[in-house]
């Protein structure tokens, strides 16, 4: 696997900051962000200085019931093109349910939610993992995700669904250290023994990011400081396996340059003090000696490298019989995950066996990061509305499920609001208004002369 060394993730926020940094050897981009044909110029600029750019997926849905969308997969394959990637990324999560497959309305969660870890959901995964190989022009690598809440009856640990998954397919994995520690936190998991059941040399790279605790929970919010167990968990797995690149995620509330400097130093530092322990290990295992015992015994255990090099001949896992899964099985995962996610959007019964207070917390932060993003996405709509902004959206979106992507969610909340009288007559109501229609077209209305709606079309494609 090439070496990438250390990185962080682009945002054009930072974007002039990140070119600035000393000892940048890649960055991360989200892939949904970067259009093909019109790459950023400080990417542009990252790449004639020999800086590798990966794109970083975060919609296609992997682990979903559905089989992998072909427009999605062709527009990641060109990003990937496009920037002269090395390989691509993605998430094992699901991001929509319902449809066709379930007989229900088509549902997206906006956020990346779990996969049971059930066979059902393993054969899935696999098979899904598979089509996107295929389709990709450059390998792919996967990232475990965090979790505010746990499927009930899940059949193996996370180690062991990662371990079955890169052993089927194939795939790299990227390890997030901070997911790692948010399912200690909110799921009781261990991350040594995540770690020690992980087939080490199938890591593509590793993620650091931060979060904060509030009443027993802990958020990956990738909008504050890395925490030291997320630091210790990273000198954990770096004192089992070199890992090829290790990168800085920060995606909110950006800090001032030298604390994002000061952050890299501590995970260049977190690095190191794994591979000294490695080092320290290895020279005190003298032969006959306990050390020695306690090093094989350390050694052996499944996911370790001393494993991996023992059973492999320098390729990646994945030479079994490929498992296609049934229309069964997609319709049973299917079916639990619109079950799922209805309750965390549309407020419909907790499925059975979850635990109703995590499921009220989990829908409370995807309503809250539904309503940053549409922010982001239409920054005119919290300056029309002002203060009154996160209320009303937050209202609307307790009985409007996204269907279409955040694009299409601002519209229909501003379709809401005008419908509604949501927002009061007045000069908020027509700048609305406009607004909309410039974004969704002008439509003739009844009774209006047609000199008028031309006057209306022209002005609107001119502001476009």
């Amino acid at each position: 696997m090439r070496l990438l060394g250390t990185g962080i993730g682009w945002r054009p926020e930072i974007a002039d900051a990140v070119e600035r940094m000393p000892g940048i050897d890649w960055v991360e981009t989200v892939a949904e962000n970067v259009c093909p044909g019109h790459l950023p110029e400080s990417l542009r600029r990252l790449r004639a200085r020999g800086v590798t750019v990966v794109p970083h997926g975060v919609s296609l849905g992997l682990g979903g019931a559905d089989r992998p969308d072909e427009g999605r997969l062709a527009a990641l394959a060109e990003r990937a093109e496009a920037l002269g990637s090395p390989l691509v990324t993605e998430h094992i999560a699901f991001v929509r349910a319902g449809g066709a497959l379930t007989a229900s309305p088509l549902l997206e969660a906006g956020h990346l939610l779990p996969v049971p870890r059930t066979r059902d959901a393993l054969d899935v995964l696999c098979e899904n993992v598979r089509i996107a190989q295929r389709a990709l022009p450059v390998p792919l690598a996967v990232e475990n995700i965090a979790a505010l809440i746990a499927w009930p009856g899940e059949e193996m640990t996370e180690g062991q669904f990662l371990y079955e998954l890169a052993d089927r397919t194939g795939v790299r994995l990227l390890i997030d250290v901070a997911n790692l520690h948010t399912n200690h936190v909110n799921r009781g998991e261990d991350p040594a023994e995540a770690l020690a059941e992980l087939p080490l040399e199938a890591i593509a790279y590793v993620h650091v990011a931060g979060g904060f605790e509030r009443d027993g929970v802990w958020h990956d919010s990738h909008a504050h400081p890395v925490p030291q167990p997320v630091l210790d968990i990273l000198t954990d797995l770096a004192a089992r396996v070199r890992p090829p690149g290790v990168l800085l995620e920060r995606d909110d509330d950006f800090p001032e340059p030298a604390v994002l400097e000061a952050e890299l130093t501590a995970i260049r530092g977190a690095v190191e003090k794994g591979r000294a322990e490695a080092t320290a290990t290895t020279r005190a295992a003298r032969p006959g000696s306990q050390a020695e015992a306690t090093a094989t015994t350390r050694a052996a255990r499944p996911g370790s490298q001393a494993e991996a090099t023992a059973t492999t001949t320098g390729g990646l896992p994945g030479k079994g019989t490929e498992t296609v899964a049934g229309p069964g099985a997609r319709q049973r995962v299917g079916l639990a995950q619109a079950a799922l996610l209805s309750a965390l959007v549309a407020g419909t019964p907790a499925p059975e066996g979850f635990d109703r207070v995590r499921l009220d917390v989990q829908a409370r932060a995807l309503a809250g990061k539904r309503a940053d993003v549409v922010g982001k996405v239409a920054p005119e709509l919290p300056v029309i509305l002002g203060d009154r902004y996160r209320a009303a959206f937050l209202a609307y979106a307790k009985g409007h499920p996204m269907t279409g992507g955040y694009r299409r969610d601002a519209l229909d909340f501003a379709a809401h609001l005008l419908a509604t009288g949501g927002v009061e007559a007045g000069s908020a109501r027509r700048e609305l208004r406009r607004w909309r229609l410039e974004r969704s077209g002008p439509a003739p209305r009844p009774g209006r002369p047609a000199a008028r709606i031309a006057r209306t079309a022209r002005r609107v494609l001119l502001r476009r």
